[in-house]
């Protein structure tokens, strides 16, 4: 396989770099989660301008119709920089709307940066299993009435749309029963609560009160959403593997100069061979993050669903143990400075531990890898 950039993704992996490194820079960064808002216009503006939101939205829609191949180059980039601002949240939500169909006028939005999204599927009593839902969705005759609570939204407080994941047939956890919605999120009987989370994210907690949406607002047919969410979650996985990828890079860089730079016994730490193996070992993990994240995204658009959440499980997993371990040894190699918000280390941290929380965490992936077919026959 040839890992190697085209001339596309090199350009946008070096306009973002440029962006990053030039206007959104730790202190910048620092500033605009400690605002009212917590994102940026202006940096939403920058992204925008770059292309970033149009990549992965197809062409009839005046997008790029961007791989996941190519949305992994701008994600590691995001990682790298730690990149607070909606964009996941949003590029998700337009996966949904794809999968879907017929949901053009939306997906322009999408590709113009007019219009935020947010995937509100999580609930209280569901930790990660997205087919736990008690929210419903009582049908009538010119459409539906939603009510329930979603959980940990990440930036339902900034988005224009939500994507609804509700219960209009079967039993709490059936697979069968669930419909998708969009729903506009000033809509009567949506309350949203914003919060800023442990990673300079913002998250909101969303209650629907007897939410009236029309028959339109449905994505794909009536309680048969499942697979669409599936697919979706496990595209939202891999750009989650891809993001941790970039922040592990940054965070070895990081890791690595204060072991040049930090001196004890009058020589840099660096020097002792203890800590050059534990930095090897953060590297080599790094490494096969790396390698996992490309084929998630290789094989995440596979027309065979068994092979795609196999595949996806198996690098979020793989993905959660490197970054688990990259993570703990560079605060630990930082010393007391690795928990200062003073130090770039203790915010990579922090992401690439709510990388590992957010759709399914190292745990519920192996076991999900492990229930797929032909895994028992194949050990």
């Amino acid at each position: 396989m040839d890992f190697n950039y085209t001339p596309e993704q090199q350009q946008f992996k070096d306009a973002l770099r440029r962006f990053i490194d030039k206007d959104y820079t730790f202190e910048h960064r620092k500033k605009i989660i400690h605002s009212e808002q917590g994102v940026s216009d202006q940096a939403w503006g920058t992204l925008v301008e770059l292309g970033m939101t149009a990549l992965p939205v197809p062409e009839e829609q005046g997008g790029f119709n961007g791989s996941a191949v190519d949305m992994l180059v701008v994600m590691q980039e995001l990682g790298r920089g730690i990149v607070v601002e909606p964009y996941f949240a949003t590029v998700l939500g337009a996966q949904f709307l794809k999968l879907a169909g017929g949901q053009e006028t939306l997906l322009e939005q999408v590709a113009s940066g007019e219009l935020k999204l947010a995937a509100a599927l999580g609930e209280k009593q569901a930790r990660h299993d997205l087919f736990d839902i008690s929210t419903t969705a009582k049908a009538e005759s010119d459409g539906y009435l939603i009510s329930g609570t979603k959980t940990v939204v990440i930036h339902g407080g900034q988005a224009g749309m939500l994507i609804v994941s509700a219960r209009s047939g079967g039993a709490q956890r059936d697979t069968n029963g669930i419909s998708l919605f969009v729903v506009p999120a000033d809509a009567a009987g949506v309350t949203r609560r914003d919060y800023r989370t442990i990673d300079g994210l913002r998250a909101a907690d969303i209650r629907f009160d007897n939410v009236r949406v029309p028959a339109s607002a449905l994505l794909g047919g009536a309680g048969a959403g499942w697979d669409i969410l599936d697919a979706a979650a496990d595209y939202g996985a891999t750009l989650l593997c891809a993001e941790a990828v970039g922040a592990m890079d940054a965070l070895n860089g990081a890791t690595l100069e204060y072991l040049k730079t930090r001196q004890q016994f009058g020589v840099p730490i660096g020097k002792f061979q203890a800590l050059q193996h534990r930095m090897a070992e953060m590297f080599m993990q790094a490494e096969q993050a790396r390698s996992m994240a490309t084929l998630a995204a290789v094989k995440v658009s596979s027309s065979d669903a068994d092979e795609r959440r196999r595949t996806v499980s198996a690098a979020k997993a793989r993905v959660g143990q490197a970054l688990k371990y990259v993570g703990q040894q560079a605060i630990q190699l930082h010393g007391g400075m690795g928990v200062t918000d003073e130090v770039t280390a203790a915010h990579h941290f922090k992401r690439l531990t709510m990388i590992d929380l957010t759709l399914g965490d190292t745990d519920h992936h192996l076991a999900r890898f492990a229930a797929q077919a032909g895994f028992r026959n194949a050990a």
